[in-house]
């Protein structure tokens, strides 16, 4: 199995360059090898999705920003043959405005959906986060990035596992 890396980002507001957390779950062998999550200081004090994650200014005004961060970020993500991302539109577009802002280029690796896979290759609708984990049996704790990047990669095993050809096909459309 080609090794990944699963992240999910939390934003504090509608812009796509307020990050202000970021759950990375690594993909070794088909074994989760590291696991790992940064609150991080968005550019912005305004907090508007406090009600969904939990995180405030507070929480987040002494954390480093995400140009501080990327050295340790860009190592997490090195070597990944992919990104898995539940919803990838929203955490690939989070991830390239938090680079160009920071004067990082993006990595390369492309990037797989697991909304995608969840419906393509498990069959399972609706097929957001909460409804995919609970069908599947993985813990969660929603929108908490740890635990959300967690089961994104724990998804993208199952996928593997109960379709191989079909996973590999679903590789091939990258």
């Amino acid at each position: 199995m080609k090794n990944f890396v699963a992240i999910d980002f939390e934003t504090a507001d509608h812009g796509h360059d307020s990050a202000c957390a970021i759950g990375i779950v690594r993909v070794e062998g088909g074994r989760i090898t590291e696991s790992t999550h940064y609150l991080i200081r968005p550019p912005r004090r305004d907090f508007m999705f406090t009600y969904v994650h939990g995180i405030t200014w507070d929480d987040v005004k002494d954390e480093p920003t995400f140009a501080e961060l990327w050295p340790e970020i860009g190592r997490k993500l090195a070597g990944a043959h992919y990104l898995a991302a539940h919803n990838k539109g929203f955490d690939r577009t989070v991830l390239r405005v938090c680079c160009e802002n920071a004067g990082v280029e993006m990595p390369s690796a492309p990037f797989i959906c697991t909304v995608q896979a969840s419906r393509k290759i498990l069959d399972i609708r609706p097929a957001t986060l909460d409804n995919v984990c609970r069908v599947l049996r993985i813990k969660l704790k929603h929108h908490d990035p740890l635990s959300d990047a967690n089961a994104c990669a724990r998804i993208v095993l199952k996928a593997r596992e109960t379709d191989q050809p079909a996973f590999d096909k679903f590789l091939e459309c990258l």
